[in-house]
């Protein structure tokens, strides 16, 4: 019988990838002493003369030394930073290298093109396995390089899906130490490609592990292939690989500031599209040309938050920018914060836009940028779309047909045409008149008659919205939570109810039905005059001190619980201002030395704005948009003290923070508010199972509401779980584990001393290993009772069982042996395992050696991790 072997997968890829295109070559044989050389040194990444004779073909137009000059400024790429070499050669590769030259006397520029993209046939592709490269005198070999006109764009690192140790995980961790020992490789790089013939990841240069994902096909009724073959096939095909560099890629950077030294450290993140964003704005550039030459209805991308939306809007502008004849994009929010959140993603990315994006401050700065004759990415929120003072319609500002708008939250009320009387009254509130106001959509499209418009919304559209339809037509591409959460692009939600704990009585429930009720339907004027006196009888109930005590008590309570099991951040969404006050005077009673006075310091923080009329009280926590930021920089920094704010509204939208993990709801939301909102804590970060939302105020019905109108447009998979869903999984793979471990007499571990604790550990994982395939089995179960009972570690059935999920992880972590023969194990995995293992039981006046009781080899330094 023929085993599998690395080698073998290795010959399989380059099978997959000679059927695509790409000719084959044994690094050996290029060797600078092969038989047939292209390399002088090992040391020498680019195969120079392919890349010459490139350069020469795709550039004939240029004289020799432009060409020649070119290519000294690829070789030559060398600052200190690898990412910076990295982005200074993605610049060169996609925009081509400006270069001055003369040509009679006269001073010319020119570009410099090194690979073809509109005709992807006029370009070498070469895929070399067992390439030797050696540099500062590591010499290393990564299995396939995927060269195209001598530039090793490509680097595939695979495994034997045989050998237990050998996973996708330590592919990354080889590519990790390629990058650390041969450098010089990965400034030109473009993909990383990890593999163990079965499972196969994309990331980019920057990416942690979590962020490699798989690459699907675009056919929703096909067979799957196995994952390494769909990605060479589908992703490394030479067409879409070139899409990808050129259309796909952005090097996202974000400022960071010092709160004391107000010094500003930049940091870059480089980020290729997953495959869900590719084919969607593949699927809207196409729509946009579309619909540019008849009904202007570009259509509706509905992707699910925390899946990269953002991110996708701002790929499809960076390609209509190419693709169009410089187009004017204006990305339309209905939201401050949200406009501003977009704005500083859409500016993090500036080099794929080609452009800096600009931000309306005003009604009238908005009708400047827009007058224009050409180019522009614009943001504004609709609200500045209304006619001034003395207009009673929006005034035409440009005819022309190339001005693309994206609208963010497509869905929302905003965005309609139908006109409504408003009275006019004097100072006594006399009426003196009526007033004709007009849904946003129309003062849009009278000031843009020939804008094509493009909605992206993270929820579903509501069947009995007729807007947006009329507005932006229908459904482009839908990438629902199922989906999403398969894929790793997102973590599941749980819900849990603590209204148990703290109730809310008969008139508050009443109250916050009524209000909602209410509401509905109303505009924005409208709105602000009915939630004032409705409001003000809920703030009442729900902001009552005792009530608001019992709360503190129960979120630190529940929170303390939550980091045990998963260090992370929690967001606290009160009602009002007034009451987030209080709420954090109340938990800084419980918890004194989580205040502090100084911005960068201190473990809570209440994020919202105040004016001086509001009091002292109110005011010291006011927040300016540059401290919101600094804050928000800290919230989202893992290793930062700051580990709960509480919001009001600030950051329940558009708001990325990885390491959040609970959601604490004492405030009503409904619909799309509630499902943008909950969707704070589901983004992916190391190993967290998942988020949780903690419900103080009865938002039940809402979610069950909002999952009906979700099913019915036709997303898949629930945006939140029950908490007993988490539970009884806990339950079950509980029960599972016990069973494994009946013939071993562990009970005695729950009251016997630290000493005979460790020995008790040794003979289970001695049982363990006895048992056939014990190990696997074992482990395989304990991971997942590990992450359920990460759910539900605040629910009794989850503390009655504490003890024994500590003592099943301590043998876990015993068999797991956490030192190079088991180089699988994340480092993540040993993070969250040690928490658990070294349980309160362990802690005692003697002295123990943590390592050995963890089984861990001792390191010769110890690692803080």
């Amino acid at each position: 019988m023929t085993k599998i072997t690395e080698s073998k997968i290795e010959e399989l890829a380059l099978e997959y990838l000679e059927n695509i295109g790409y000719d084959y070559r044994y690094g050996c044989i290029l060797a600078p002493d092969g038989e047939q050389p292209e390399r002088e040194k090992y040391d020498d990444v680019i195969l120079k003369n392919r890349l010459i004779n490139a350069i020469n073909t795709l550039n004939p137009t240029l004289p020799i030394e432009a060409r020649e000059e070119a290519f000294r400024q690829i070789i030559t790429i060398n600052t200190a930073d690898l990412l910076n070499n990295n982005e200074i050669f993605h610049q060169y590769l996609t925009e081509g290298i400006d270069i001055e030259y003369q040509n009679n006397g006269e001073t010319r520029g020119g570009k410099v093109w090194l690979i073809d993209f509109e005709h992807p046939e006029n370009n070498e592709y070469l895929a070399v396995n067992q390439f030797t490269i050696i540099e500062n005198n590591h010499d290393r070999r990564p299995d396939i390089i995927l060269f195209i006109n001598g530039l090793p764009l490509v680097v595939i690192e695979l495994k034997n899906p045989a050998d237990e140790q050998a996973t996708i995980e330590t592919a990354y961790k080889q590519l990790q130490t390629y990058k650390a020992e041969i450098p010089s490789l990965f400034t030109y790089n473009a993909l990383l490609i990890i593999s163990d013939g079965h499972a196969a990841r994309t990331g980019s240069l920057s990416s942690d592990f979590s962020r490699f994902l798989a690459w699907k096909n675009n056919q929703p009724n096909q067979k799957p292939d196995v994952e390494i073959e769909t990605l060479i096939k589908e992703q490394l095909n030479p067409p879409t690989l070139l899409n990808l560099i050129r259309y796909f890629t952005v090097f996202e950077k974000t400022a960071q500031e010092n709160a004391k030294t107000k010094v500003i450290t930049i940091k870059t993140d480089k980020k290729i599209a997953a495959y869900h964003q590719y084919y969607a704005v593949n699927k809207a550039v196409d729509s946009v040309l579309t619909a540019r030459e008849s009904d202007k209805k570009g259509g509706v991308v509905w992707h699910t938050q925390g899946s990269g939306k953002s991110l996708s809007m701002v790929f499809l502008t960076g390609k209509l920018v190419l693709k169009l004849d410089n187009p004017t994009i204006v990305v339309l929010t209905d939201r401050n914060d949200l406009d501003d959140q977009l704005f500083d993603t859409f500016s993090a990315c500036r080099q794929l836009l080609r452009q800096n994006p600009q931000q309306a401050e005003n009604r009238q700065q908005l009708r400047e940028l827009l007058n224009v004759d050409s180019g522009g990415v614009i943001f504004t929120t609709v609200q500045k779309f209304s006619p001034a003072e003395g207009e009673t319609l929006y005034p035409e500002l440009s005819p022309r047909n190339n001005i693309i708008v994206l609208a963010d939250e497509a869905h929302r009320s905003q965005y309609g045409f139908k006109a409504k009387e408003f009275d006019i009254t004097d100072k006594q509130g006399k009426i003196i008149g009526k007033r004709t106001s007009y849904g946003f959509a129309k003062y849009i499209r009278d000031a843009l008659p020939n804008a094509t418009f493009i909605g992206f919304t993270g929820t579903p559209v509501e069947q009995t919205d007729k807007n947006t339809p009329a507005v932006f037509g229908k459904y482009i591409d839908i990438y629902d939570i199922a989906q999403a959460v398969a894929d790793g692009a997102t973590v599941p939600i749980y819900y849990e109810s603590r209204l148990v704990k703290v109730d809310l009585d008969a008139e508050g429930r009443k109250l916050l039905t009524e209000l909602e009720e209410d509401l509905e339907g109303l505009e924005e004027d409208e709105i602000v005059e009915q939630e004032k006196s409705q409001r003000t009888k809920l703030e009442a109930v729900v902001g009552a001190t005792d009530r608001v005590k019992n709360i503190a008590f129960d979120i630190v309570q529940h929170f303390e619980t939550r980091q045990k099991i998963f260090v992370g951040k929690a967001l606290i969404v009160s009602i009002s201002r007034e009451v987030a006050v209080k709420l954090y005077n109340e938990i800084i009673k419980l918890r004194p030395d989580w205040h502090h006075e100084d911005l960068d310091k201190g473990k809570i923080k209440v994020v919202m704005t105040a004016s001086a009329k509001d009091g002292p009280e109110m005011a010291k926590h006011h927040t300016s948009k540059g401290e919101r930021r600094i804050l928000a920089n800290r919230f989202k920094d893992p290793q930062d003290s700051l580990e709960l704010v509480i919001v009001r509204d600030m950051w329940l939208t558009g708001f990325d923070a990885p390491c959040l993990h609970t959601l604490y709801v004492d405030k009503p939301m409904r619909g799309h508010n509630l499902m943008q909102a909950i969707a704070r804590v589901n983004r992916v970060y190391l190993d967290k199972p998942g988020g949780l939302i903690v419900d103080y105020l009865g938002i039940a019905a809402d979610l069950k509401e909002s999952l009906a109108f979700y099913a019915e447009s036709g997303g898949k998979g629930k945006p939140t779980l029950d908490q007993e869903e988490a539970i009884n999984l806990m339950l079950t793979k509980l029960e599972v584990v016990e069973q494994l471990m009946s013939g071993c007499p562990y009970q005695v571990y729950f009251t016997a001393d630290t000493a005979a604790k460790l020995r008790i550990i040794l003979q289970a994982e001695d049982y363990i290993s006895g048992l056939e395939n014990g190990k696997d089995r074992f482990n395989r179960e304990v991971t997942a009772l590990a992450k359920a009972f990460a759910l539900c570690a605040s629910s009794p059935e989850a503390k009655i069982n504490t003890e024994k999920v500590s003592f099943f992880q301590a043998v876990q972590a015993r068999l797991k042996k956490f030192d190079s023969s088991a180089s699988g194990v994340s480092r993540d995995e040993i993070r969250t395992a040690i928490r658990q293992v070294v349980d309160q039981a362990l802690v005692s006046e003697q002295v123990i050696d943590i390592f050995d009781a963890a089984g861990i080899k001792k390191p010769d330094k110890l690692l803080i991790i």
